[in-house]
């Protein structure tokens, strides 16, 4: 599968916006699928994942009821709902996927085959 991102751009503090993660090649039916993101000069951060079923969602405790992971339908696109934007949250975020990883491995980047592009979100003060 590969994935790319969209969305992000400029923001804010409050303001909310969408970042998607499109899949081609295959769907996300099979996948996990996670958002991470990384500021400068900082790790790499999990941020939300979404299990292969779409009925289970995963949020770091920093995003957690700000943030909302998503799958459409079709299972080919991915969103990660960004409400309650902070300068913090300013960071190159990537979406990456998984067939085989397993849940206690959700918040590891190293543990997904498939990484999209990053996409910059920045948000003022």
């Amino acid at each position: 599968v590969q994935l790319q991102a969209s969305g992000g751009g400029w923001a804010q503090a409050g303001d909310s916006d969408t970042l998607s993660c499109a899949a081609s090649g295959s769907t996300f039916a099979s996948y996990v699928v996670a958002w991470f993101r990384q500021a400068p000069e900082k790790e790499r951060e999990f941020v939300a994942a979404i299990d292969r079923s779409g009925g289970n969602t995963y949020y770091a405790d920093s995003v957690k009821g700000r943030f909302t992971i998503s799958r459409d339908r079709s299972k080919t696109t991915v969103y990660l709902r960004m409400n309650s934007l902070k300068p913090e949250d300013t960071a190159v975020y990537y979406c990456a996927a998984s067939r085989s990883i397993i849940v206690s491995s959700y918040r590891n980047p190293d543990m997904y085959a498939y990484r999209g592009q990053g996409t910059l979100v920045t948000v003022s003060s």
